[in-house]
């Protein structure tokens, strides 16, 4: 099977993607746009008009839940685990994950009240996560999961922002979820999940949107 997975550089939905991908050691082919300028072929074959988008055999899989799905449906190895209420409530704190992405979105372009207000509403999720993540080494204990990879994307930009200030959004008052971090982050499926330099890029981003977040940067080169 043929697989094409459209993206841009700093999409963490995709950034899910590639990380299953490349942990069930599957073939794709990875293809960058600008999503502020789309080229007209995307235009031609999204839907939605949004990435991720996934071509399988020329057939367009879109929206980053159904994609990721996809993927375990052709992974010879199940990653969800087995246990069917298990399954069941990864995939809602999966879904749940996606409106974590919306207040960093907010942390990073809005003006202060707005910064103040996203964070607030990530960090009550952030608490909520905490009250049910136990001391085990991955969300379901020592192995991992699409759950994990959700996650991932969040706990690496969540880094970044702590490495860009001082500790604007530490986890430092989540004990479980700063472990859980830690070992996600140390995994080479992890690291490889993004292009050289995207720190970089990330930085550059939250300069660009001078927003709240972009007053709290440090003097350092990145």
């Amino acid at each position: 099977m043929k697989l094409e997975l459209i993206s841009f550089k700093l999409c963490p939905f995709a950034q899910r993607a590639v990380i299953l991908l490349n942990e069930q050691g599957i073939d794709f082919e990875l293809t960058y746009i600008n999503p502020m300028d789309p080229p007209d072929w995307f235009k031609a074959i999204s839907p939605t008009g949004q990435v991720p988008l996934l071509k399988a055999n020329d057939q367009i899989i879109f929206e980053s839940s159904v994609i990721t799905e996809f993927i375990n449906d052709i992974s010879t190895t199940d990653i969800h685990p087995k246990d069917v209420i298990q399954k069941a409530n990864n995939r809602s704190w999966i879904a749940f994950s996606g409106d974590m992405l919306g207040d960093m979105f907010d942390i990073v372009t809005g003006d202060e009240e707005k910064f103040n207000t996203a964070k607030k509403a990530l960090f009550g999720k952030l608490a909520k996560i905490e009250s049910v993540k136990d001391s085990k080494t991955f969300f379901n204990g020592d192995e991992f999961n699409m759950i994990d990879a959700a996650f991932a994307p969040i706990f690496m930009r969540l880094s970044w922002i702590n490495e860009f200030t001082n500790n604007a959004l530490s986890l430092a008052e989540f004990k479980n979820l700063s472990a859980w971090s830690d070992a996600i982050l140390a995994l080479d499926v992890v690291k490889n999940s993004v292009v050289d330099g995207l720190e970089d890029v990330y930085y550059s981003n939250i300069e660009g949107r001078e927003g709240h977040l972009s007053t709290l940067l440090v003097e350092e080169d990145y």
